[in-house]
């Protein structure tokens, strides 16, 4: 039987089905309640991947344009937000000062890696400010912040692996697990984009078919991350379905440890007597 189906319509459809089939099993093990920005990132990527499908050629360009690069923009903001709620959850009982310290160091590599890395347009293409320079702005914020946010993934997820187990992040919880896939994905992002702008800068065809080749190097370069995202969704779905070890979700409780100063407060934890699971979907 033939179907006709291209690899980039299997990935999709795989994808997608992974996407919904780990919504479930955030909301049926009850673990939107520790991951809440997760569970609305994932739910937000599978909203862009079917409006890739409903949308494209029934939409004028421009207004397709402008739906997508909204999104990508909201993409970037809720992935810094899973970024920090994973942080604190993994690091909340660091102290105030060493905090400070890693995310001013995560900070100044990111802001180099962004600043030396990629195309920035010059500040007189930025003028008069007009509904194509907008987006232009939009679409760079998107970029830029893609970037930003997949180094500061890697970053955090080595951070994670090398000391995680000393705070709350070992490498059976729920946090490390997910901090891996992360990190697993942005890094298959980052050389994806940097082997295919080396080619891009050493290639030099001289006939069509050389071209085509290069097309094709692209677009199984790019097949290539979203196999390994897929990957990343199967183990997300097998590491969330399966409870921490101790057999109950943990409670944060936060103890003072200083009188009267709320600044110098820690989380701590506490395992409840009895949990009663939810029904298993």
């Amino acid at each position: 039987m033939n179907f006709h189906f291209t690899p980039v319509q299997i990935i999709w459809t795989l994808t997608f089905a992974a996407h919904l089939v780990l919504l479930v099993v955030l909301l049926g093990r009850d673990r939107l309640r520790r991951f809440r920005w997760f569970t609305i990132s994932i739910a937000l990527v599978a909203l862009r991947l079917i409006a890739s499908r409903l949308l494209f050629n029934r939409l004028p360009q421009l207004t397709l344009g402008e739906i997508f690069v909204v999104l990508a923009d909201v993409s970037v903001i809720v992935s810094m937000l899973v970024l920090l709620e994973l942080a604190r959850r993994a690091f909340g009982s660091a102290r105030r000062r060493l905090s400070m310290a890693w995310i001013l160091a995560f900070l100044i590599i990111g802001g180099i890696v962004v600043g030396t890395w990629g195309h920035w347009p010059a500040w007189k293409t930025l003028t008069p400010m007009t509904t194509m320079v907008f987006l232009n702005l939009l679409q760079l914020f998107a970029q830029k912040g893609g970037l930003l946010v997949d180094v500061l993934t890697v970053l955090l997820g080595i951070l994670m692996v090398s000391i995680g187990s000393h705070y709350r992040a070992g490498w059976r919880t729920h946090m490390q697990r997910i901090m891996i896939g992360l990190s697993t994905a942005s890094l298959a992002t980052l050389a994806v984009q940097i082997i295919w702008q080396i080619i891009a800068k050493t290639a030099k065809p001289h006939s069509m078919a050389e071209y085509e080749h290069i097309v094709n190097l692209r677009e199984n370069l790019f097949n290539a991350n979203s196999v390994v995202y897929l990957a990343v969704m199967i183990w997300w779905i097998a590491c969330l379905w399966i409870d921490e070890p101790g057999g109950a979700e943990t409670v944060e409780v936060l103890v003072p440890l200083g009188p009267g100063d709320p600044s110098l407060e820690a989380p701590a934890h506490a395992d409840p007597p009895h949990r009663i699971e939810d029904a298993q979907q």
